[in-house]
């Protein structure tokens, strides 16, 4: 049974999480749950909403996307159905009618891709499919929340009655208008509305002449306001039918009141679906602005190894300054269960110890967190904190009175399935004797085999940590010249607080602070120190081991392009002399035709020339190997080879090109346009000549070349220079 308290939540500031994610919601219940949210009461609940929140953000990388969740609330619905004898309102039922689709959409869409989303699938098959909700609504209600005026043969007849009837009024209206008008009774402007009623705006002086009911008259009472007899009869007759409309609409309504009461279990279900899929969603996308991923989750290793983690809140203030958030890698498991944090203030242990608890919140409550994705984690059962000054007015309890009794409750409450997160560890009381405590309280937890990350400052955490075998030291680092934080942990040592260091670095004059020194022991100043000159040492071979890597890097890169330009010379070299052995061997034949042609030119013997030439030729040809005509087509096959081999590499090579010139070409449309000011020097886009804008109206710019002015389209202009 998992346990978290509402403290603990506080602590890591929880709440502030659920008010991010709840921004995400897109309908009333759902961001109600989302300001809930909680831990999960079990590692298999944990584990399942976790798998749902993962699945949801999958569903923006595969075709098949999750449909609209979105709906009204229908809670005072769902109330009056649950009271006998009430009738909803037409609107009313095309909140229920929409519900009810939406919910039979999702439970649809879900069991048709269950291989892509198996967890979603599992709760969507907790809810009946039925389409009978829609099917009867959408008789009876149109989609404008209207009564159709076919939902009864009775209101049908009703509603056409009262269709001839406004005919005939309009028609007697019409008629009374034109006979009045012509007998000039009227006033000029003929007629009026009175209470949605339309009236002929008789001369005062003629009102008895007109037959009507009079309705009212104008300021001056100079205009009488008179329905015509005919007109009045027949209105007489519509508020009649509109009256037997009205009662047929709420005996319409009440019967499909009484239809979907036995339904309302269902409907409360398909609300409860649609919110939790609401919250599901809003866990995803908040996920998705951090980039978070799903980290893997062991249930049989007790283990915690964070690698980049960011802190949440952290991580999305700091974007929004355009400042970096630095993450942080720990690790936690049976052989390294406690790590203490030491080292000076303003160097970040507290948020990397509420970095680590809120994000292991955050996963037992089924959110993505920001961490690499090879990070892995197990489920605690009870996470205790004990974070910030704590100070209870209420209960007039000094924050070291505070500490003792939450201390207390950690002691009752801690065991090998607990992660406890202290900062501070120790402080609020003598250093000596509360840092004896405090090494009491670290050996108890440490014998009852909990997790858990501490911060101190006391020397004696420092020492103790580095006695038990599963428990670590560690620090924050600090730059050894500069004292400014590095904001990241080190495993392994323990860090020096740089008290007196740092005193001088802000000013405190040296005498003071040598005072100060003989003060305290001389063998916790050497320990400090010792600490401090091991970090300072530390933080020089860091520096050292990163040149070192560095130039190791440097110089295995111009090791190899030194051995790239070796080969290419090598083989170049190898070219060349096979090229001069050939032009050699040429030059050799061309010398021996050319004397056995002076021979020739000089005794006209042919019988010795063929001899010679046919001795030379025979030479040359026992030279060469002989080949069939098998191993001829097997070596045209290979030189054919190489052929293509190099010309699928020039293809690849292009197409490489090619590749790339369209990637600019696609960044350079991508990057956004600057907006054109007068006086700034442009051209048209793919052309030469450059002017500069005397005037920008309605998109379009008068560009000045000098020779002459044009009016051209914004978009079709590039800046060259900005005006000076």
């Amino acid at each position: 049974m998992i346990k978290v308290t509402a403290k603990t939540l506080q602590d890591l500031e929880f709440p502030t999480v659920c008010q991010q994610v709840s921004r995400y919601t897109v309908t009333g219940p759902g961001k109600d749950k989302a300001l809930e949210i909680a831990p999960f009461s079990s590692y298999q609940t944990s584990l399942f909403s976790l798998r749902q929140t993962n699945e949801y953000v999958s569903s923006y990388q595969q075709e098949s996307r999750i449909p609209n969740h979105g709906f009204d609330a229908i809670d005072q619905e769902i109330k009056y159905l649950g009271i006998e004898e009430t009738r909803l309102e037409a609107s009313s039922f095309r909140k229920i009618g929409s519900i009810s689709e939406t919910a039979n959409t999702l439970i649809k869409f879900f069991r048709k891709f269950e291989e892509i989303y198996p967890c979603l699938n599992e709760t969507a098959s907790a809810v009946e499919y039925t389409p009978e909700i829609i099917e009867r609504i959408n008789k009876v209600i149109d989609r404008f929340g209207e009564v159709k005026d076919d939902a009864s043969p009775l209101l049908q007849e009703i509603r056409r009655n009262i269709g001839h009837v406004k005919g005939r009024i309009n028609a007697s209206f019409g008629s009374a208008l034109t006979h009045y008008n012509n007998l000039g009774y009227l006033d000029d402007i003929r007629e009026t509305v009175v209470d949605n009623i339309r009236v002929l705006a008789v001369s005062a002086m003629h009102r008895r002449k007109v037959k009507g009911g009079i309705l009212g008259n104008s300021k001056t009472g100079s205009i009488v306001y008179i329905q015509p007899e005919a007109t009045y009869n027949y209105t007489r007759e519509l508020n009649n039918l509109e009256y037997e409309e009205k009662e047929e609409i709420k005996k319409i309504l009440k019967e499909l009141t009484n239809f979907i009461r036995p339904y309302r279990p269902l409907l409360i279900d398909y609300q409860d679906f649609l919110s939790d899929i609401d919250v599901v969603a809003a866990k995803a996308r908040y996920g998705m602005e951090m980039d978070a991923v799903m980290p893997k989750i062991s249930k049989e290793d007790r283990e915690l190894e964070l690698i980049d983690a960011y802190h949440p809140l952290l991580l999305l203030n700091n974007r929004k300054k355009n400042e970096k958030t630095f993450p942080q890698t720990i690790e936690l498991n049976k052989e390294r269960r406690i790590i203490v944090i030491s080292g000076p203030n303003a160097g970040g242990k507290s948020i990397t110890l509420k970095t680590i608890g809120l994000l292991q919140v955050m996963v037992q409550s089924g959110m993505l967190i920001p961490v690499h994705e090879y990070s892995r984690m197990c489920f605690f059962d009870k996470i205790l904190t004990d974070i910030g000054d704590n100070q209870s007015i209420e209960n007039h309890l000094s924050t070291y009175s505070y500490r003792l009794k939450n201390m207390n409750y950690f002691l009752k409450k801690v065991d090998e399935k607990t992660l406890f997160l202290i900062d501070e560890f120790g402080t609020g009381s003598d250093p000596e004797l509360g840092g004896a405590l405090a090494e009491t309280f670290l050996e108890v937890f440490y014998e009852k085999g909990a997790f858990g990350i501490l911060t101190t400052h006391y020397a004696n955490l420092k020492m103790l940590a580095n006695e038990l075998p599963h428990v670590i030291n560690a620090n924050m680092l600090f730059d050894a010249r500069t004292l400014e934080p590095l904001y990241k942990l080190h495993m392994g040592e323990a860090g020096s607080s740089f008290t007196f260091e740092v005193a001088q670095k802000n000013g405190i004059p040296y005498s003071l602070i040598n005072r100060s020194k003989k003060k305290v022991e001389r063998g916790k100043i050497r320990f400090d120190k010792s600490i401090a000159d091991l970090q300072k040492e530390r933080s020089k071979l860091s520096k050292t081991t990163t040149a070192l890597k560095t130039k190791e890097q440097k110089t295995e890169s111009e090791k190899k392009k030194l051995e790239e330009t070796n080969a290419r010379i090598q083989q170049k070299l190898e070219n060349f002399q096979e090229l001069y052995d050939s032009n050699q061997r040429l030059i050799y034949l061309g010398n021996k035709i050319n004397e056995i042609s002076e021979k020739y030119f000089q005794n006209k013997r042919k019988k010795e020339l063929i001899a010679e030439f046919l001795k030379i030729v025979e030479v040359e040809n026992s030279k060469r190997k002989k080949v069939t005509a098998k191993e001829k087509k097997v070596e045209k096959a290979k030189e054919k080879k190489v052929m293509q081999e190099a010309k699928k590499k020039v293809e690849e090579i292009r197409k490489k090109k090619k590749e790339k010139q369209e990637k600019e070409t696609k960044e350079e449309i991508a990057k956004p346009k600057p907006v054109l000011k007068v006086g700034d020097r442009v051209r048209m886009q793919d052309g030469k000549a450059v002017g500069s804008i005397d005037s920008l109206e309605k998109g379009n710019a008068k560009v000045n070349y000098g020779i002459f002015t044009t009016s051209v389209s914004v978009d079709q202009l590039e800046l060259v220079q900005r005006k000076k």
